[in-house]
């Protein structure tokens, strides 16, 4: 038996019932038990008896969709820049966990040992069992003001993300995706009670390239455009890849669209490294990511951040006053080494208020160092 095979076994073992909200009935033509169509993410998968979603962590047994649930492939605290977050909780560090699956199979994936477990035989990353409380006083032993479902896409494991959510709230825990974007009216209604922040990660806007990635781009700009009007605080990132997605024209429409949505959205652009399936593409150059900043700007985005090649993008990694160009945050890498917001986000110089989701009285600086922590579950 393969290790995917296995892994499979032990997960389905270990799942829940999935929300009524998330699944549709409809008659199965061929006589078997009832097909349902899982409206988790936009591939709203018809799953007949015996049978996975594309995620392969949705299935049908006995006509009943069995979903993720009661355990984490991974956790730690670390800064909520890395995220990346830039306008919720500056300096803060937030705990991230994931399970595994994922909905897309992109060759560059940096998270494919989680992503990619249930397809991957090299893709190693095992479950550790768990309860929502267990991971929420994990968050509150560190205080971290945030929490983050990320690592696999967490739209197909909204149950468990919401599960954990609800509890969170409680403790005062504002939480956040970290995600494809590729949603369904449905899950993001789902979501929307216990959800404040999201981050999308925009591959670019070529739907044949999209196609190849497991995707339909169509869908995830109408996710973006759903999130905003939904009232999520949406940052968008797009990993700059040498001849996938770096061609002024494609960087333009990506920075035409979200201007077009609300240009006070932050777009990061962030820089590829070998990995996965594509270890034969160069690394993105600083010239690169500074190309797209120049792009984004001339499509009138206030707030456009180079990120991954932290010393070599100037100041570009700073927040600025959009209304007066005061430095408001001061970065150095994921680290802020000044943060010189009023409360609400006011300026310090014109009182502008910037946009995003601001604590009242935010650090000074980063708490911590900047560097990742792995946390044990009790």
């Amino acid at each position: 038996m393969s290790r995917t095979m296995s892994l499979r076994t032990l997960l389905n073992d270990n799942t829940r019932s999935a929300a009524p909200e998330l699944i549709r009935r409809e008659a199965d033509r061929h006589g078997g038990a009832a097909a349902i169509r899982c409206l988790a993410c936009g591939h709203r998968c018809l799953i007949r008896d015996g049978r996975a979603g594309v995620c392969r962590v949705r299935f049908n047994r006995g006509g009943e969709l069995r979903v993720p649930g009661g355990y984490v492939a991974g956790v730690q605290v670390d800064p909520i820049e890395k995220k990346p977050f830039y306008h919720a909780f500056p300096g803060r560090d937030a705990l991230s966990f994931g399970m595994l699956g994922c909905d897309f199979h992109c060759g560059y994936c940096q998270n494919w040992v989680t992503s990619q477990a249930l397809r991957d035989d090299a893709a190693v990353s095992l479950p550790e069992f768990c309860t929502p409380e267990q991971i929420v006083e994990l968050a509150v032993e560190h205080d971290a003001p945030v929490m983050v479902s990320t690592y696999n896409e967490p739209l197909i494991t909204s149950e468990w993300a919401v599960d954990v959510f609800k509890l969170a709230r409680e403790r005062g825990i504002v939480c956040g995706y970290v995600s494809n974007g590729n949603g369904t009216p449905e899950v993001l209604e789902f979501i929307r009670p216990y959800v404040d922040l999201y981050k999308v990660d925009l591959k670019g806007f070529d739907d044949k390239h999209y196609r190849e990635l497991g995707g339909v781009l169509s869908n995830v700009l109408d996710t973006v455009r759903r999130l905003k009007a939904m009232g999520f605080w949406v940052e968008i990132v797009t990993l700059v890849v040498p001849g996938f997605n770096d061609s002024d024209d494609e960087l333009r429409q990506i920075a035409d669209f979200i201007a077009s949505v609300s240009p006070d959205i932050p777009w990061h652009m962030t820089a590829f490294h070998p990995d996965y399936k594509m270890q034969d593409v160069r690394r993105t150059p600083a010239e690169a990511l500074l190309r797209a900043y120049d792009i984004g700007r001339q499509a009138g985005l206030r707030f456009c951040y180079p990120g991954n090649l932290h010393g070599s993008v100037g100041e570009r990694e700073n927040t600025r006053c959009a209304s007066c160009g005061e430095t408001l945050i001061r970065r150095r890498g994921f680290y802020v080494e000044e943060n010189r917001m009023g409360p609400h986000g006011a300026c310090p110089k014109c009182g502008a208020r910037t946009p995003g989701v601001w604590e009242t009285t935010a650090p000074r600086c980063s708490d911590g160092d900047g560097v990742p922590r792995p946390v044990r579950l009790r």
